[in-house]
């Protein structure tokens, strides 16, 4: 069983409203469209489980395993993707809908005339201002549609993916297999979404706070998974005689 520990760059530990929880990223092999979702949590995940354990998993893993991810040389852009996505704002976090094949997909998802309707009222509303217009017309299905990066773990360097289907529902079956609560998230340096949860007893910001320095990573760390799990902190203290203060800390977990 491999051993869980931190990505690189990350912390394991974090403290909210004075307890202390790891957040343990669990790798995979690479997860493509042929992959069962549940096989994959039960071969990595389940291993590591403990009682009380929340498991929280990437969007666009889930996303994948429904064949809701395609290789951009099979989306045909028309002329009216091509358009609209000169005006999306690039971030460099993630192009969103700024791409022709991103917008393409936004377009057979929610309908050519209620993309037609959000750009126009984003267009009228952005010189007083007013952001994000665009995406509550739409609907978060359409913000979360993931286009291709250069940072993004192959092959899906060259993929776009739409946001997964029914996830609530999807959270809700995996926990009843894993026997712990699952949470579908979107997260990123930018922010953590949550997209869907097995149980409304555990509040969406107790696991933005959980994780929103995002410790799954976003390339090659193959980490879809993650394990936030509260753990006790045992302080020993020893004071050796003409010496400083030594403290040791240790995490039982």
């Amino acid at each position: 069983m491999q051993r869980l520990r931190a990505n690189p760059g990350k912390k394991a530990l974090r403290c909210i409203d004075n307890c202390f929880y790891v957040r343990l990223p669990v790798r995979t092999h690479v997860v493509k469209n042929d992959d069962n979702l549940t096989d994959v949590l039960i071969k990595y995940a389940k291993p590591h489980l403990r009682t009380n354990d929340i498991v929280f998993i990437s969007e666009k893993m889930v996303a994948i395993t429904q064949g809701r991810a395609f290789f951009i040389d099979d989306i045909k852009p028309s002329f009216m993707a091509k358009f609209l996505s000169k005006y999306v704002y690039k971030s460099p976090h993630g192009i969103g809908l700024g791409s022709p094949w991103t917008m393409e997909l936004a377009l057979r998802e929610a309908g050519y005339l209620k993309i037609f309707f959000a750009a126009l009222a984003a267009a009228v509303t952005k010189p007083f201002g007013i952001k994000g217009v665009f995406y509550k017309i739409c609907g978060r299905g359409i913000a979360a549609i993931d286009g291709p990066c250069s940072y993004t773990l192959p092959p899906y360097n060259k993929y776009a993916v739409l946001a997964p289907a029914k996830p609530n529902e999807v959270a809700k079956e995996l926990s009843k297999v894993l026997d712990t609560a699952v949470i579908i998230v979107d997260a990123n340096d930018l922010g953590v979404d949550i997209v869907g949860k097995s149980t409304d007893k555990i509040s969406d910001d107790f696991i933005k706070s959980a994780i929103k320095d995002n410790p799954l990573g976003q390339s090659a760390q193959q980490t879809p998974i993650g394990i936030i799990r509260k753990v006790n902190i045992v302080k020993k203290v020893t004071i050796p005689a003409k010496s400083s203060k030594l403290i040791k800390v240790k995490i039982d977990a």
